[in-house]
Order: C-alpha cells, then structure tokens, then sequence
C-alpha cells in the first residue's frame, strides 16, 4: 500500500512539474533558512554554559533607582572578600577588571623571551584568585588553588600556551607587555579555551599588580570591580540577596557615604539595590546592564530571528495549501473514480498525505544542500564560525521528523479537502470550487503578504536608524583622525608626537587612551561641588556625582574636534591647569553648576580641581544610552596617538608616518586604525542583525512571490474560457489583465492595512533600545506597501498578461 501511495505521488509530481517545482522550491528554501537560524540560535544559546558549577555561579548587578533606573556591574575592591566572610551561602567570590583603560586590560603588545617582535594580541582582563575559583575554568597546567595569587602572575588560554609555547608546559616562563622588561610576567597557569562565552578572555593578569591609589584594597568609594560568586549546594539566591543587599548597604556603603560628606547617605541608600545575574544570562540578557565585557548578544534578537523563521516556513506552508486546493478540480475526477471502486475517504487521506510527505522529504533533501552551501555567506553576514552538525548523531532522525511534521502540517487540510468530493457530482461534472475554498486562500495569501510587509517596513526602519546613527551630529568631529595603536612600547611618545606634528598633512596630534567611543569609559568618580568656592568637605554638596574622568593632553580638544562653549583649553603656559578640568554641559547640569561652570571647583578623591571650560555635549557611548557627564583633566595614558588630519589623502600620509614609526620602535610593526572606523564598529551588531532582517525579508517575498505566481497561472488557466469569449465581444488586453489582477491586488492592500499598525508596534518597541532615534513617518508604511504591491503586481501579470493576448479561438478550442 505503502508503495503504491508512493508511486502515485511521484507520478503526480511528475505530471505537474511546475506546480511540484513551486511547492518543493518555496519548502526547500524555508527549511533552509530556517535550518541557518536554528544553527545561530543554538550557538547564541550555548554562552557560558561550559563551567562546571554554571548553575550556582552569578555576576553581581547594582541597580541605581533614581530618576532613571540604571544596571551596572562596577563594586569597591572589598565587596568580594566581605561576601566570603559575612555570608556562610558564599562558596567562592572573586573580582574581575576588564576595562581596557586600566593599565593592560583589553589589549597589548606580548613578546616572549625568544622572541624578536611583539605580537599585539587582545583579550586581556585583570582577575583575582577569587574569581578563578568561582568560574572553576579547567586548569590545563598550573596549580588551580594559586593561580594569581602572586604579583607579576598571569594565566593564559591553551590556544595562547600553543601560540608562544608549542608543545611545552609553559608554567614559569615569562611574557614581556608592551616593551616592558621592568616588570615581566610569569606565568603561573594555563587553563581550557574558553569558546561561546561573554568572558572572551585569553590573558589574565592577576590583580595584585593594581592600586589605583592606596588604602584601596579596602576602600568602598571607588567601582572599579565586577564582582563573581559562586553559591554553595541548596543556597537559594533569592534569599541570599535579599540579605545581602541590607547587610552590605548598612555595614558598608552607608557609612562609607556619610565618610565622604554625602549627608543625605540614608536616604540615597533607599535607591541602590542588588540583583544575582546566572552567569548564562550575561551573554544574552545585558543589553540594557553597563559593563566592559568585550562579547554581548541580544536575547531579544534571537527570538525575533526564530519568529521570522517560523513565518517563513508558514509562507512556504500555504504556498503548498493554496496550490494544492486550487487545483483540487483537476483531480476531482479522480477522486470520484477511486470512491466508485472502492476506496474510502481514509485511504484517500493517507494518499494526499504521502504526496505531501513526498514533497516535504525532498524538500528537506535540497534544504540541507542549500543551507550547507550558503552557511559560508551566512556566517560572513553574522560574524559566527556555524558548522553544518554532520557527525552529531541527532541531525538526520531530526531531519526526517520535521519532514514527516512539516509534511502533515501543510498536507493535512488539501487531504481532507480533496477527499471529501462525492462521486456522483464529480462524475457528472457539478464540481464546485467553492467560495469557503477561494476565502481560506484568499486569507492565507492576506497572512503571507503582511508577513512580508511587516518585514519589509522592519528593513527601512532598522536602515534609517543606522543611517541617523552614523551621521547624526555627536558632539566631536570623527572624520580624518588617524589612531596609532600600541604607543605605550615607544621609548619617546613625546618625541614622537612633536616629530608627528611637523608632517605637513596633520593638522594636530594628541596621545590619550579616552576615546569618544565605545570602550573609553572610566566609571565610579565621584565628584562634590564646593557651594562657596572654598575647599573644604563641610561646603561640598550633600551627595556626590557620578561621572566620566579622563585624563587627556593639552591637544585632545582640538584634534578631536570638540566644542569649548565657555572657558578655555588647557595651555602650556598655564601650570596651575595641572589642577584645572574642562567638564561637559551634562556634568555641569547634573553637578547644579548653571549655565556657566567656570570658576566653580569640585573635589575627586578629595583633591580641588578647578573648571576653566565647557565642552558641548557629546557621544561617548552608542546612541542607546543617555549622555552623561565627563570630566577632563590633563594627565598620562599614552597607549593612543590621535592624529588630526588636514587632508583626505590618506595614501600619502601612511607611508610617512610608518617611517617615522619606525624610527621610534624598529622591531614593532605599527598599527592604525581610524576614528570613524571605530565609531561604526560600535553598532556593528545593530548593522549585522539588519543585514539579516533584510536577507530573511527578500527571502520571505521570493517566497510569498513564488506561491502567487504559481496561484495566479492557475488561475488564469481556469479563466482561459471567459477570457476569450471576454475578448471576442471587444474586451481589450489591459481590460482582462486588470480584471485578473483586481482581486490579488486587493488582498495585498488588505495585508498591508493589517501589516502597517502590527509593524509600528514592533518597530517604536525596536527604537526604544536608542535614546536617540528617528520618528516614524507615514512615507516608510507607503514606501513598503507600493514596493510590495508593484512586486506582487509583476508577479501576477506575466500570467494576466499571456492570458489576456493568447490568441481566444485557441482558449475555446481548448475548451
């Protein structure tokens, strides 16, 4: 029987190639997206999950209520050690310092001792020993109890031992970070590769080596930590951080508060909470969390890309449903024979579904081709390394099981349908298509086209935000500054900078490690206002402020094109500027300094600093968060040279600049990059979850495309009659193509009236992830909607239009 069924179905994709072709296409190319987006979602879903106790391990957040709330991940240096000795839940807590501005962390320059020139390499962290307990990383050599326990100490990956140590054990050995053999670093451990995780780190250096200034092993005024804890078997977190949170905010941070001068530390206290992120959820789920983690994904994204892959595969769905349906008249006659001889309405089921099974199995054959071919594209366009699973043994019984779901999904209802013909009105001809049938069509071609709208409309959006985004005004000039990387291994960056700045195409030079962009933040300064100009801690304000503070050179303003709105630059010939700062309007705003800041001074760290300007605003972070206030001040961080330049030739000027590089560092290789290349890289997320959304949208009207062009050719073939006794009685061929396009335009204007609201919604709950965005405008919704619309139109009057001009004695001869 089984057989029979099957031979009964190839027979009838045989016999109807271009309606099989449609149906297996539109299938074959929905699985395999949808295969792609499985494979990303799958990887996006495995941050993380690789340590051996991930289950009782957490990062913990602050949580600030004030007029806004705001999550971050920055604590005082004790917050870890009072957690292993206050609370008996805490099996292991340690700190972690990834902010590239702290002396090493995020990258460097490594040589090892055989080595001739450095390597620059990324990846590095600052960690403490308790933070390598709490994550229980594998520890490939090393002692895993005292790791970095020592000064001068770092634990690097497996991949890194191989890179510099091939076939050796490493321990003991020693690297050399930016030239600097004055403090070499030994390597205490080497512990697994970690892969998929949002501590993408290779080197790290142990914390013993950092203080900021002293006492402050012990101090709970400065955030300069991320602090990890691991929970002991049956610890409920809830109930831990409840008792955490009163314990740490009354014994510590309160007093800490009113020992700085903030009189009102009990009632600012009320504000600050504490919550346990699951080290699984870091990767994914701190979207709206400030911290300096170099990987984040978005969890939100992974479900929108599972919904756009299940509205494809519902596109391709109905496209076999409506073909199928459409064309029941043709096989009417058919199932009226088979009723007379004997077959009942059951096996006639079973028959429709094996077709249906059939194609589904094929389709999944070219699907698995397809996506195996374009995976390479696909992995370039989301910045992933995805492999097709062929050795995991899970991958072909899956595989056949979707077929058969997939199968009986799309096939089931045409079963039903076909099977329940009576075989005495088929037999004599009273087959009726009716109009329950041409309903269910007509809304299942509605759904897919408002699919395709809503993602088309989703394409425009995500497009004109990013366009907003790279050339909204930010408050700097980031066109033509070259960056030189790595300038903390030049025995002279002065010398450099002056012999820099006699090139005739620079404009200015300046050498600071605060950049404008993303991964420049200095976080947890605290800032007092002194109320009469007199610098003692009774007339600072009651509560301090929160902000940025960089340390920059006399030439930072002007070459990165910001705008001093009051006051002045720092001067070389001012020595007083030693104890001068140039602040933000934000900073200005948020401290209660008014309009004009100047002359006013604040405290940091009990030290008067005296403000002499004001900058304009400007973006320092991705346009998803407010600005906030920064505070500048002369000061070293040599690791950046900025070069301003006076020309866009930038062919000309590399080729100098090299040379004069290596002056300097003969045996280092230079390495530039540019600002506005930089500022890209900060939404490059953004720029890779649109290139998908496009990709998924063409590929959803390509598909709703394929259906309505294989439904408006039968169609048109059921028309053929009236259509040539149409145009026999005077009836023109833009008439009759207008006639037969009339009710497939109309349902693209009912998807587009039901897409356009469902649309809007999504995309203002979109854009509310940027602070600064674009409005939504009428023009987009049309734009879309005539786009859909002129495409479905082409798409259905290559048939209207073969229909309308075929000669209409040979329509009614056929007849």
């Amino acid at each position: 029987m089984l057989k029979s069924y099957i031979t009964i179905a190839l027979r009838q994709l045989k016999k109807q190639q271009m309606y099989s072709l449609i149906k297996i296409g539109g299938f074959a190319l929905s699985i395999a997206a949808c295969l792609l987006i499985a494979l990303y979602i799958k990887d996006e879903l495995s941050y993380d999950r690789q340590y051996p106790h991930s289950d009782r391990l957490y990062r913990v957040i602050n949580v600030y209520k004030g007029d806004d709330v705001g999550r971050g991940t920055d604590f005082p240096a004790p917050f870890s050690k009072v957690l292993m000795t206050d609370f008996p839940q805490v099996e292991k807590a340690g700190n972690l310092m990834a902010n590239p501005l702290f002396y090493g962390a995020g990258s460097n320059e490594v040589k090892a001792e055989n080595q001739v020139e450095n390597t620059y390499e990324e990846g590095f962290t600052y960690a403490d020993q308790g933070f390598m307990d709490a994550i229980g990383a594998p520890v490939v050599y090393g002692n895993p109890t005292h790791l970095l326990d020592e000064p001068n100490t770092i634990v690097i990956t497996r991949r890194k031992a191989d890179k510099y140590f091939p076939r050796q054990n490493p321990v003991g050995k020693v690297l050399y970070l930016n030239n600097d053999r004055t403090h070499p670093y030994k390597i205490s451990g080497v512990i697994a590769d970690t892969r998929s995780s949002a501590l993408q780190f290779d080197f790290y250096l142990t914390l013993k080596n950092v203080v900021l200034f002293p006492g402050e092993s012990d101090y709970w005024g400065a955030n300069n930590h991320e602090t990890y804890v691991l929970l002991k078997p049956g610890a409920d977190p809830q109930t831990f951080v409840h008792r955490m949170r009163d314990h740490i905010v009354t014994k510590y941070m309160i007093p800490n508060m009113l020992d700085a001068g903030n009189k009102n530390a009990v009632e600012d206290s009320k504000k600050l909470d504490l919550e346990l992120q699951p080290i699984s959820d870091i990767y994914l789920k701190s979207y709206d969390i400030g911290d300096d983690l170099p990987s984040h994904g978005d969890i939100r994204f992974v479900w929108m890309f599972g919904g756009i892959a299940a509205f494809i595969l519902v596109i391709a769905c109905i496209n076999f449903i409506n073909l199928s349906t459409a064309r029941s008249a043709n096989r009417a006659k058919e199932v009226g024979l088979r009723k007379v001889v004997g077959s009942n309405r059951s096996s006639l089921i079973q028959q429709f579904l094996a077709e249906s099974l059939v194609y589904s199995l094929f389709s999944f054959i070219l699907a698995v081709v397809l996506a195996w071919a374009i995976l390479p594209w696909f992995n370039r366009l989301a910045d992933k390394s995805l492999t097709m699973p062929w050795g995991q043994w899970w991958l072909f019984p899956v595989m056949l099981i979707s077929a058969f779901v997939i199968g009986i999904a799309a096939g089931l209802y045409p079963a039903f349908y076909l099977s329940n013909f009576k075989p005495i009105k088929v037999l004599k001809g009273e087959v009726s298509r009716g109009s329950r049938n041409n309903m269910l069509r007509s809304v299942l071609v509605v759904f897919q086209f408002t699919t395709s709208i809503i993602l088309i409309i989703g394409t425009f959006v995500i497009y004109r935000q990013m366009q907003y985004i790279l050339h909204r005004k930010v408050g700097f000039d980031k066109d033509q500054v070259l960056l030189i990387q790595g300038t903390n291994t030049l025995s002279d960056s002065k010398t450099f900078k002056d012999e820099l700045s006699k090139l005739a195409q620079v404009k200015s030079v300046s050498i600071s490690d605060f950049l404008p962009i993303s991964g420049g933040k200095r976080n947890g300064n605290a800032f007092y206002h002194f109320k009469d100009g007199n610098a003692t801690t009774d007339n600072a304000s009651d509560a301090p402020y929160y902000a940025q503070y960089w340390t920059t050179d006399y030439d930072y303003i002007p070459t990165m094109g910001m705008h001093l709105i009051e006051g002045r630059n720092f001067s070389k010939d001012m020595t007083s500027d030693s104890a001068a700062v140039i602040i933000s309007q934000t900073f200005a705003k948020k401290m209660g300094l008014g309009p004009h800041p100047v002359g006013h001074t604040i405290k940091h760290f009990g030290t008067p600093m005296h403000i002499i300007g004001m900058v304009e605003d400007f973006n320092y972070e991705s346009m998803r968060w407010q600005i906030e206030g920064v505070c500048l001040s002369l000061g070293v961080s040599p690791s950046v040279i900025s070069v301003k330049m006076n020309t866009a030739d930038v062919g000309t000027l590399i080729p100098e600049v090299t040379t004069l590089w290596k002056r300097f560092a003969p045996d280092q290789p230079i390495r530039y990059t540019f600002l506005d290349e930089r500022f890209k890289s900060m939404y490059a997320d953004v720029q890779r979850q649109g290139s998908i959304f496009t990709s998924f949208a063409v590929l959803a009207i390509i598909i709703a495309c394929l259906g309505l062009f294989a439904l408006s050719a039968f169609m048109a073939e059921q028309r053929t009659k009236e259509v040539s006794i149409r145009k026999v009685l005077g009836a023109t061929a833009t008439q009759l193509v207008a006639m037969m396009s009339r009710d497939f335009v109309m349902l693209v204007l009912i998807a587009f009236l039901i897409a356009t609201p469902v649309a809007w919604w999504g995309m203002q709950h979109w854009l509310q992830n940027f602070v600064f965005r674009i409005e939504l405008h009428w023009p987009v919704f049309a734009l879309a909607g005539l786009l859909v619309q002129a495409i479905a139109l082409a798409t259905i009057s290559f048939q209207a239009v073969k229909t309308a001009i075929m000669n209409p004695v040979k329509g009614l001869r056929s007849e």
